[in-house]
């Protein structure tokens, strides 16, 4: 597997929690051990990129989240062409 950026994991979290995800949907669609996503799900919510349901365990992707997604598939577009 190819070295992966930490902006290029952060875009595949947001993605997977699009909508909602428990925390073993979003391991298996960005390629993350469970010690690795731990650490980025606690930034993304301190940094209110993305929100947590206790009640059904469901974390969600907040619209600062998904506004930071697009940006970011935005300049991924614009530096692959």
């Amino acid at each position: 597997m190819k070295y992966r950026s930490r902006s290029e994991i952060v875009a595949l979290i947001l993605e997977a929690a699009n909508g909602g995800a428990t925390r073993t949907k979003i391991m298996h669609e960005a390629f993350l051990s469970f010690v690795h996503l731990k650490g980025y799900l606690s930034v993304l919510m301190e940094n209110e990129l993305k929100e947590y349901d206790t009640g059904g365990k469901i974390h969600k992707t907040t619209p600062s989240g998904i506004r930071l997604l697009e940006v970011y598939n935005q300049l991924h577009e614009l530096i692959i062409s």
